[in-house]
Protein backbone atom coordinates (compact mmCIF):
# COMPACT_ATOMS: atom_id res chain seq x y z
CA UNK A 1 0.00 0.00 0.00
CA UNK A 2 0.99 3.16 -0.91
CA UNK A 3 2.05 5.65 1.89
CA UNK A 4 -0.48 8.45 3.06
CA UNK A 5 0.73 11.84 1.16
CA UNK A 6 0.80 14.74 4.22
CA UNK A 7 -2.12 17.62 3.20
CA UNK A 8 -4.37 14.76 2.40
CA UNK A 9 -7.31 13.60 4.36
CA UNK A 10 -6.94 10.77 6.79
CA UNK A 11 -8.83 7.58 6.72
CA UNK A 12 -12.05 7.79 9.02
CA UNK A 13 -12.17 4.61 10.60
CA UNK A 14 -14.60 2.92 13.39
CA UNK A 15 -12.79 0.90 15.87
CA UNK A 16 -13.73 -0.59 19.43
CA UNK A 17 -11.79 0.93 22.46
CA UNK A 18 -10.31 -1.11 25.62
CA UNK A 19 -14.23 -0.19 27.13
CA UNK A 20 -16.13 -1.44 24.36
CA UNK A 21 -16.83 2.32 23.08
CA UNK A 22 -16.92 2.86 19.34
CA UNK A 23 -14.61 5.79 18.16
CA UNK A 24 -14.01 7.27 15.30
CA UNK A 25 -11.34 9.52 13.61
CA UNK A 26 -14.32 11.98 12.49
CA UNK A 27 -16.11 11.90 15.78
CA UNK A 28 -15.89 14.41 17.45
CA UNK A 29 -15.31 17.46 15.06
CA UNK A 30 -12.93 19.65 15.38
CA UNK A 31 -10.37 17.97 17.57
CA UNK A 32 -6.38 17.38 16.73
CA UNK A 33 -5.85 13.29 16.71
CA UNK A 34 -2.46 11.83 17.06
CA UNK A 35 -2.61 8.01 15.83
CA UNK A 36 -0.14 5.67 17.66
CA UNK A 37 -0.14 2.68 15.92
CA UNK A 38 1.88 -0.26 18.11
CA UNK A 39 2.31 -4.29 17.44
CA UNK A 40 1.97 -5.19 20.63
CA UNK A 41 -0.24 -5.11 24.07
CA UNK A 42 2.32 -6.69 26.69
CA UNK A 43 5.48 -6.41 25.24
CA UNK A 44 8.29 -4.49 26.59
CA UNK A 45 9.06 -2.28 24.03
CA UNK A 46 5.59 -1.31 23.47
CA UNK A 47 5.21 -0.72 27.43
CA UNK A 48 7.66 1.14 27.72
CA UNK A 49 6.60 3.92 24.85
CA UNK A 50 3.02 3.76 25.72
CA UNK A 51 4.06 4.20 29.29
CA UNK A 52 6.38 7.80 28.71
CA UNK A 53 2.68 9.03 26.41
CA UNK A 54 0.86 8.44 29.63
CA UNK A 55 3.46 9.91 31.52
CA UNK A 56 3.26 13.32 29.12
CA UNK A 57 -0.37 13.32 28.13
CA UNK A 58 -0.78 16.46 29.78
CA UNK A 59 1.12 17.70 27.08
CA UNK A 60 -1.82 16.21 24.65
CA UNK A 61 -4.07 18.15 26.56
CA UNK A 62 -2.36 21.40 26.35
CA UNK A 63 -1.88 21.13 22.33
CA UNK A 64 -5.77 19.95 22.48
CA UNK A 65 -5.18 16.77 20.77
CA UNK A 66 -6.56 13.30 21.65
CA UNK A 67 -3.59 10.21 22.12
CA UNK A 68 -5.66 7.66 20.22
CA UNK A 69 -3.47 4.26 20.47
CA UNK A 70 -4.17 1.22 18.05
CA UNK A 71 -2.66 -2.28 17.66
CA UNK A 72 -4.53 -5.50 16.10
CA UNK A 73 -5.17 -6.74 19.82
CA UNK A 74 -8.61 -7.48 20.89
CA UNK A 75 -10.74 -5.03 23.35
CA UNK A 76 -10.43 -7.49 25.61
CA UNK A 77 -6.98 -8.21 25.87
CA UNK A 78 -6.33 -4.03 25.59
CA UNK A 79 -8.51 -3.52 29.13
CA UNK A 80 -6.29 -5.72 30.92
CA UNK A 81 -3.37 -4.38 29.45
CA UNK A 82 -4.57 -0.34 29.70
CA UNK A 83 -5.38 -1.68 33.55
CA UNK A 84 -2.23 -3.67 34.11
CA UNK A 85 0.47 -0.70 32.87
CA UNK A 86 -2.02 2.14 34.13
CA UNK A 87 -2.74 3.27 30.37
CA UNK A 88 -6.02 5.99 30.92
CA UNK A 89 -5.64 7.28 26.91
CA UNK A 90 -7.72 5.13 24.77
CA UNK A 91 -6.65 1.91 23.35
CA UNK A 92 -8.21 0.98 20.26
CA UNK A 93 -8.63 -2.54 18.71
CA UNK A 94 -8.19 -3.15 14.94
CA UNK A 95 -8.96 -7.04 15.80
CA UNK A 96 -11.50 -7.47 12.86
CA UNK A 97 -11.63 -6.91 9.68
CA UNK A 98 -7.89 -7.74 10.97
CA UNK A 99 -5.61 -5.08 10.59
CA UNK A 100 -7.84 -3.14 8.24
CA UNK A 101 -7.22 0.57 9.77
CA UNK A 102 -3.53 -0.12 9.75
CA UNK A 103 -3.45 -1.14 6.17
CA UNK A 104 -5.44 1.68 5.47
CA UNK A 105 -2.80 3.43 6.79
CA UNK A 106 -0.17 1.66 5.31
CA UNK A 107 1.25 0.53 8.67
CA UNK A 108 0.01 -3.38 8.49
CA UNK A 109 2.56 -6.21 8.25
CA UNK A 110 1.12 -8.62 6.60
CA UNK A 111 3.36 -11.64 7.83
CA UNK A 112 3.21 -11.06 11.16
CA UNK A 113 -0.55 -10.22 11.42
CA UNK A 114 0.48 -6.72 13.43
CA UNK A 115 0.59 -3.10 13.12
CA UNK A 116 3.95 -1.45 12.86
CA UNK A 117 5.17 1.33 14.72
CA UNK A 118 3.69 4.30 12.84
CA UNK A 119 2.14 7.77 14.29
CA UNK A 120 0.29 10.05 12.43
CA UNK A 121 -0.84 13.84 13.44
CA UNK A 122 -4.21 14.79 12.15
CA UNK A 123 -5.29 18.36 12.21
CA UNK A 124 -9.14 18.98 13.57
CA UNK A 125 -10.26 19.13 9.59
CA UNK A 126 -9.13 15.09 9.47
CA UNK A 127 -6.00 16.63 7.34
CA UNK A 128 -2.71 14.35 7.70
CA UNK A 129 -0.09 17.08 9.17
CA UNK A 130 2.81 14.89 9.68
CA UNK A 131 3.67 10.99 10.38
CA UNK A 132 6.89 9.08 11.04
CA UNK A 133 7.58 5.73 12.25
CA UNK A 134 10.24 3.36 13.75
CA UNK A 135 11.37 -0.28 13.86
CA UNK A 136 9.52 -3.01 15.45
CA UNK A 137 11.83 -3.16 17.94
CA UNK A 138 12.66 0.23 18.25
CA UNK A 139 10.59 3.33 20.29
CA UNK A 140 9.92 5.94 18.50
CA UNK A 141 11.79 9.35 20.55
CA UNK A 142 9.84 11.54 22.09
CA UNK A 143 10.66 14.51 20.05
CA UNK A 144 9.05 13.08 17.30
CA UNK A 145 5.99 13.75 19.24
CA UNK A 146 6.45 17.21 20.36
CA UNK A 147 7.13 17.75 16.71
CA UNK A 148 3.86 16.41 15.59
CA UNK A 149 2.09 18.46 18.08
CA UNK A 150 3.86 22.03 17.28
CA UNK A 151 2.87 21.16 13.67
CA UNK A 152 -0.48 20.67 14.99
CA UNK A 153 -1.00 23.69 17.04
CA UNK A 154 0.98 25.84 14.70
Amino acid sequence: MTPLALGEPAPDFLLTNQFGEQLSLKSPLGQNTLLVFYPYAFSAVCGSELQELEQKKGEFFSARTRLLAISTDSKYTLRRYAEEAGLSFDLLSDFWPHGAVADSYAVFDRERGVAQRGSFAIDAEGILRASFSSGVAEQRPWSQYQDALRVLTE
